[in-house]
């Protein structure tokens, strides 16, 4: 471990310090156990569909239609939130807004809390968020809020998430909308 300068820049450690990693392929984090994909799908539709306003947050992988699959995302995308009856804020730019961003109409990988506090979200989804700015923003929102967050990542997943699933593409998101229609009939 690194010890020169401070390791903690918030009160809340980072899940790496407390030894919580990325799941390995074909598996799922819940918080901090390794789980079956399918089970952190059915507890990620839970959390979304009985905690106060559900957003989904989708960043440029999937709102710019740049490839097939990102079109195809898009419109699974749509639909989830349909399921999930979330409503959508999107990532679009991860440039700084400086002095300050509208919190209504987007998030900013520099203040997702003030989103996240401006619009009461206490569940969400990040999807189509490049890595490098999903982290940071989930380390932000997980120090400071107390949004129940979950990250549907194409590559290896986002360890400070309460829920990580990791090489989600338009198959696996048709899995998840299955799931969360099944579970939303269990808790509505």
């Amino acid at each position: 471990m690194a010890t020169l300068g401070p390791s903690h820049y918030s009160p809340y450690p980072v899940a790496v310090y407390e030894n919580i990693l990325p799941p390995p392929p074909g598996k799922a984090l819940l918080f901090t156990e390794v789980v079956d994909e399918e089970v952190a799908m059915r507890e990620a539709a839970k959390a979304m569909l009985t905690r106060e306003n559900p957003t989904i947050f989708p960043g440029p992988q999937v709102i710019y239609a740049w490839n097939e699959e990102a079109k195809e995302k898009a419109k699974l995308i749509r639909e989830l939130a349909e399921v999930l009856e979330a409503k959508i804020i999107p990532m679009v730019d991860y440039r700084p807004k400086y002095p300050k961003i509208d919190p209504e109409k987007e998030i900013n990988p520099n203040h997702p809390n003030l989103t996240i506090w401006h619009n009461n979200i206490k569940a969400c989804i990040f999807v189509g968020v490049h890595c490098h700015y999903a982290n940071v923003a989930l380390k932000i929102i997980r120090a400071e809020t107390d949004c129940f967050t979950i990250a549907l990542c194409s590559n290896a997943g986002h360890e400070d998430a309460m829920i990580t699933l990791r090489d989600q593409h338009a198959d696996e998101l048709r899995k998840f909308i299955d799931i969360a229609k099944e579970v939303k009939k269990e808790v509505k």
